[in-house]
């Protein structure tokens, strides 16, 4: 399976995702595909609904190709907010961020 074979990379995510940010956030994700990918959220001091948005359209991308696309790391800000606009993270948690 091409998910066993790829590389791993990880992408630490600014403490602030805001409307700044979505265009480079987007750029980073497309700069890593073809490749597994965990997620550093924990750092993130604010989230943004369209950097949400890329986040989760990011996820499906990376679903689609048949790469893990996982979130290993999180900041209580990160999932409040996630909690709060009404996008469920859970299943892309790594086991070590649902300890």
């Amino acid at each position: 399976m091409a998910s066993k074979k790829a590389a791993q990379k990880t992408l630490s995510l600014a403490p602030v995702l805001d409307l700044n940010e979505a265009t480079a956030l987007h750029e980073k994700l497309m700069g890593l595909r073809g490749s597994n990918l965990v997620i550093d959220a924990s750092a993130v001091e604010r989230v943004g609904a369209l950097c949400a948005q890329v986040l989760m359209a990011g996820a499906k991308s990376w679903e689609r190709d048949k790469h893990s696309f996982t979130i290993g790391k999180v900041s209580e800000p990160f999932m409040k907010t996630m909690q709060l606009i009404g996008m469920n993270v859970d299943h892309m948690l790594s086991k070590e961020s649902q300890q």
